[in-house]
């Protein structure tokens, strides 16, 4: 199983989502292509995983939390998928 800095690509996925990790092409640019595939997947799962928990209502700050996380690996899969289209290679 593909690693990025000694951690799996799911454990990244959730830092991503909790604000440890920023992505940027800095970030990305040392992973191959399989690194990239991999990350892809498990951030669409985090998001998959996020959006299926219970919908916190009433509570202001768990909804902003919520929406956070999910902004956050939305613009990772953004600029993930953006990276990729320039180094000319397919996520899906």
């Amino acid at each position: 199983m593909p690693t990025i800095r000694g951690k799996s690509l799911k454990a990244i996925a959730y830092d991503i989502a909790e604000g440890y990790v920023v992505v940027n092409p800095l970030f990305l640019k040392p992973l191959d292509g399989e690194s990239l595939k991999g990350l892809h997947q498990e951030i669409m799962k985090v998001q998959v995983e996020i959006r299926g928990e219970r919908f916190p209502q009433g509570e202001s700050k768990a909804i902003r939390w919520r929406n956070t996380r999910l902004q956050r690996l939305n613009s990772a899969v953004m600029i993930l998928k953006n990276f990729a289209r320039e180094r000319r290679l397919f996520l899906f």
